[in-house]
């Protein structure tokens, strides 16, 4: 009798636990394609109340076209009355085509405000997402919301031009000076 208690004790603490590993479901709207307008766009996704304990991996793709490369840099942010409200990002990355990590974010801030950002440059043209990560850590309904920006690179030439008309006005100050004198 003693081994048969024992054995339901166990089946009934792991059927527990598997419930609970079951109840935590992955939400939100992933993927969304970013609406860049002249390299730029806000982005961001809301939770409804009931998803404590769920988690979130939300995709936000988007396509740098051209021959130039472009600098990308963004920022996510969250905020709650407190840090058991709401939701809580874990992470914020950028992926190449291949689902190829490019780089991670950086978290400024956690808690009551959560704040990431990150930065990444020269990409090249070719399909990206942002992925931001995070979990409800509440009964209460959350969001987040951020902005991305891209900027060309500039090319070699811009540098070769700017420098060559330093070197022309330096000229002719030198020569203005000159004939001052």
């Amino acid at each position: 009798m003693k081994k048969s208690l024992i054995a339901a004790m166990v089946l009934a603490t792991a059927s527990f636990g598997s419930s609970a590993v079951m109840a935590q479901t992955v939400i939100g709207d992933s993927p969304q394609e970013l609406n860049l307008i002249d390299n730029s766009a806000f982005f961001g996704d809301t939770f409804a109340a009931d998803n404590e304990g769920n988690t979130f991996a939300d995709r936000f793709t988007f396509t740098v076209d051209g021959t130039v490369g472009q600098n990308l840099d963004a920022i996510i942010s969250s905020i709650s009355r407190t840090a058991d409200v709401g939701l809580d990002i874990t992470g914020l990355a950028l992926y190449g085509e291949g689902d190829t990590l490019i780089t991670s974010g950086t978290s400024m801030a956690t808690g009551e405000i959560d704040v990431w950002t990150i930065s990444s440059d020269n990409l090249a043209a070719g399909d990206y997402y942002l992925q931001v990560s995070g979990s409800m850590v509440s009964a209460t309904a959350g969001s987040f919301g951020g902005a991305v920006m891209l900027a060309p690179v500039p090319e070699p030439e811009t540098y070769g031009m700017m420098l060559g008309g330093l070197g022309v006005l330096g000229f002719l100050a030198r020569r203005r000076k000159a004939k001052q004198a």
